[in-house]
């Protein structure tokens, strides 16, 4: 919504909790977000569990949404806080979400793919590689710089959206996602190179 006086008139809807605005707000947005959290998590079944309470927490704070950000960046920050929540519950179960994104089938990966699809066989089978590749090497970055990750190259968020999200300043999020990137880079020639750590 691209329109002030609409965008607010939604806002007041939500606040309301009209059921018909939510549903709207989940059309939007569910899509993004649960990619956003199934890069983050990298399990299908838990990104979807997730995506849920993400929404639900959405549905239960609207009303302390002050307008400081946009709506979507506000979502985002919750999605992301989720995320990072459940990696650390995950983690402490002894199940970090690593094996998950290893053992995704091309179906359930197919809600947000990091390669094209590509219809030649033998094309196929280096872009599903390329795509297992990216999301290992993603499992082994920290949450903070898989997130920033996330956000900036894969979400094409701007810095400034970054900011809100993570709460970090501008430079620290520059600074932070360069190093990230520099990490990701060595990982994937690591997991290419069948090289141990």
């Amino acid at each position: 919504m691209t329109d002030p006086d609409e965008s607010a008139r939604f806002l007041e809807r939500l606040r309301r909790r009209d059921e018909s605005a939510f549903d709207e707000l989940l059309r939007a947005h569910g899509p993004r977000i649960r990619s956003v959290v199934e890069r983050m998590i990298g399990d299908p079944a838990e990104a979807e569990d997730l995506t849920q309470e993400v929404f639900v927490s959405v549905f239960k704070a609207i009303g302390e949404f002050r307008g400081d950000s946009k709506l979507t960046t506000w979502i985002h920050r919750i999605a992301i806080n989720h995320c990072h929540n459940r990696r650390k519950y995950l983690g402490r179960r002894a199940r970090p979400g690593k094996e998950a994104w290893d053992d995704a089938t091309e179906e359930e990966s197919a809600h947000a793919p990091l390669s094209e699809r590509i219809a030649r066989p033998d094309e196929a089978a280096e872009g599903n590689e390329a795509e297992r590749l990216v999301r290992s090497a993603l499992a082994a970055l920290s949450d903070d710089h898989r997130a920033l990750v996330v956000l900036r190259d894969l979400e094409g968020l701007a810095y400034d959206e970054i900011q809100t999200i993570t709460g970090m300043p501008e430079g620290t999020v520059k600074s932070k996602l360069h190093r990230a990137r520099g990490e990701l880079v060595k990982e994937l020639e690591r997991l290419r190179g069948g090289k141990k750590r």
